[in-house]
């Protein structure tokens, strides 16, 4: 600085000093025109405890995150006043003192040694992004400042220098430095961390530590120095900070959970912040076993996952490929969303409809044979046939003519309607009329829809949307199945033999091959939790030998192993649920009887002439009133899947043992042939 402009901002300092009339001084200040004060920070995606998933630059590519005060370490906000600004907290925005030694020291070398800005003074620099040796800019800041100190408060002000500090390169705020340079929040700082942080932004490209590691080094030294001479630290702790590494390289900005991140963003692009259900620990340990399952796997196979909690419906992990880039996997592409088969997933619902009709039980016998649907004539995959076989086993032996039985009994169109109650979305390949093969996976389905499905299942048969946002309340549930259905199907599952290595817990769990090998899929639950794993190519192209027991089914139990040491218990059996031998149950359900075995099941079947479908009775002392017509006696009448009365030859009784409220009711006569109604009790 030449001493002409020595002597201009000496005259600076006298006029905000003394002035030469206060009232002009404050009108003056008070017509200050204030840049905005509101900063544009990056949007960040946080898990359900706040902790940062992902974070976003600003629309220039600046990294520069929120930050309140309350969530900066006070050691860092001590050191950074007693080295920046020691009178922050009683000037007015500009420091006599400060100014007049920095004046002093000019005049005494030549040159500036010290700017003499407050906090204040560098916030209005950083705020209008002027420079910090031109006069003209000098005063402006004082301005500025003076300004600011009448608007703002203290705290205030040091929020927003915590926002706007710049710490080299495209780094800006230290929330962004912190996680730049040491990977973490600046919560808890050490005396070295704090150090080097309040020294960077007086030099910012000068005293980058990833460039200039040598210089950053020496500026923290000194404001260790200083720290241990104004009694912020010990001997001790100077030395240890002292013998800290300065970091040579920056980290990178967290990026979990990027397909989410990415869909949070496009759902509600205004928003700063977006709090997810997601927790970081286990979306760190799902996105690590993404990573390590497909090592050696080849160059195109894909993975995605899903954990929910199915009692509050929230998505605790979601992991949409092993890694978020454009590779030959496809790794931008979120693959919990994408259409696939589900192969055999879908067999447990199909089950479960049966028994909740009262068509069928998990002891009754279903032949295993040859079989022709106008046609169409389904095989098992190891092309044999089983012959007589309870339906327990049928289920966990995943074969494909008794579902394909059970399915054209209930009609697929009711499989379709279960779906839509679940809430799961399903695209029909061809002409969109739903046919017998539905059940083995003729429809395309994501695995995020199959979790919620599985869900369902878990919950005992109510039905409640996946949430990902920590926002707003959770949705009512919905009553697909009866308890006792649902649960029976969870009883089968949790009976099947678990991959070789995996622990025998009764985990309920059900795989998935699709026609063509281009589809591995395992799903299951546990009294809390429920998993979805898909494995395949992104592109839908095969994969020979892939198989949903060889390929998915082990990572559903390593990562069941990652929420938690045990599983937690299924529930006990509803008390409505008919556990008995195959010997034991009502004659109709003793051996399952398809459509078209020897007669038409509908052409004299029983039914229903009281009450109505859909109607609303009150329910009287005595139990409810019902009529019969059609069908052959004995009659078998069950309620919510539990049989109520076996055996009946009378056309017209008193049901007893009904409870108030929505309840769906069952009438099996002596071939077999049912009808079912639906109504509300009062």
């Amino acid at each position: 600085m030449r001493r002409p402009a020595l002597l201009l901002f000496a005259l600076a300092l006298l006029l905000l000093s003394a002035g030469y009339s206060r009232d002009r001084f404050d009108q003056w200040v008070a017509a200050t025109d204030l840049p905005a004060l509101v900063l544009q920070s990056g949007t960040q995606v946080l898990d359900r405890d706040g902790k940062l998933l992902r974070a976003y630059t600003v629309a220039d590519g600046r990294w520069r995150l929120h930050l309140a005060l309350a969530d900066v370490d006070p050691a860092y906000i001590a050191a950074l006043l007693a080295y920046e600004d020691k009178r922050f907290l009683s000037h007015s925005g500009v420091d006599p003192r400060s100014l007049t030694r920095a004046l002093w020291q000019a005049i005494s070398n030549g040159r500036v040694v010290s700017g003499g800005s407050t906090l204040t003074m560098q916030v209005a620099r950083l705020l209008e992004a002027s420079g910090t040796g031109a006069l003209d800019g000098k005063l402006r800041q004082m301005r500025v400042a003076l300004a600011l100190e009448r608007h703002l408060s203290k705290y205030e002000i040091l929020e927003l220098y915590l926002n706007l500090a710049p710490f080299g390169g495209n780094v800006e705020g230290l929330r962004a430095a912190s996680l730049a340079y040491f990977a973490k929040e600046p919560r808890r700082l050490t005396p070295s961390e704090a150090a080097l942080l309040v020294a960077i932004p007086q030099s910012p490209e000068r005293r980058r530590p990833d460039r200039h590691p040598e210089a950053a080094e020496a500026a923290r030294n000194r404001v260790i120095a200083r720290q241990l001479r104004d009694g912020l630290i010990d001997q001790d702790q100077a030395i240890a900070a002292r013998s800290e590494r300065v970091p040579t390289e920056r980290q990178p900005f967290p990026a979990l959970a990027p397909h989410l991140a990415d869909r949070a963003l496009r759902d509600q692009p205004s928003r700063a912040t977006h709090q997810l259900t997601l927790d970081i620990d286990l979306q760190l340990a799902l996105e690590q076993l993404a990573r390590d399952t497909l090592k050696g796997q080849g160059e195109r196979l894909q993975i995605a996952l899903i954990v929910a909690d199915h009692q509050s419906g929230e998505i605790l992990a979601s992991v949409g490929s092993a890694a978020f880039e454009a590779d030959q996997r496809q790794g931008f592409v979120d693959m919990t969303r994408a259409l696939r088969s589900p192969g055999s997933t879908l067999k447990p619902i199909v089950y479960a409809l049966a028994f909740d009709q009262g068509l069928a039980h998990p002891e009754t016998l279903i032949e295993d044979r040859p079989v022709n649907f106008d046609g169409y004539q389904p095989q098992n995959f190891d092309k044999t046939f089983h012959g007589t076989i309870r339906l327990r086993e049928a289920l966990q032996l995943s074969l494909n003519i008794p579902v394909v039985k059970l399915t054209d009994a209930i009609g697929p169109a009711r499989l379709l309607l279960a779906l839509d109650q679940s809430g799961v979305g399903y695209a029909i390949p061809g002409s969109g009329k739903p046919g017998l093969a539905v059940a083995l996976g003729g429809i395309g389905v994501t695995l995020e829809d199959m979790v919620q499905l599985y869900a369902m299942l878990a919950r005992g048969g109510v039905a409640r949307p996946l949430r990902w946002r920590m926002d707003g309340e959770a949705p009512e549930g919905q009553r697909v199945l009866s308890a006792s259905a649902a649960w029976s199907v969870s009883d089968i599952l949790a009976g099947l033999q678990p991959p070789p290595g995996s622990p025998e817990n009764r985990l309920a769990y059900k795989t998935g091959t699709s026609y063509g090998h281009r589809d591995a899929w395992a799903i299951g639950y546990d009294g809390r939790y429920v998993v979805g794993v898909w494995m395949g190519r992104p592109d839908g192209t095969p994969v020979p030998g892939a198989f949903g027991a060889d390929l998915a089914a082990p990572v559903l139990f390593q990562a069941f192993a990652r929420i938690a040491p045990q599983l937690i218990p299924q529930p006990p059996a509803p008390p409505q649920t008919l556990l008995a031998a195959n010997s034991e149950l009502p004659q109709p359900l003793q051996h399952f009887r398809p459509r078209g075995a020897a007669f038409d099941v509908r052409a004299g079947a029983p039914s229903f002439d009281f009450p109505p479908e859909g109607a609303e009775v009150e329910l009287l002392e005595g139990g409810l009133l019902i009529r019969l017509s059609g069908g052959r006696a004995p009659f078998t009448v069950m309620a919510d899947g539990a049989p109520l009365v076996l055996g009946l030859i009378a056309r017209e009784t008193v049901l007893s043992g009904l409870g108030r409220g929505f309840t769906k009711l069952t009438v099996i006569d002596a071939d077999g042939r049912s009808d079912q109604i639906s109504l509300r009790l009062r």
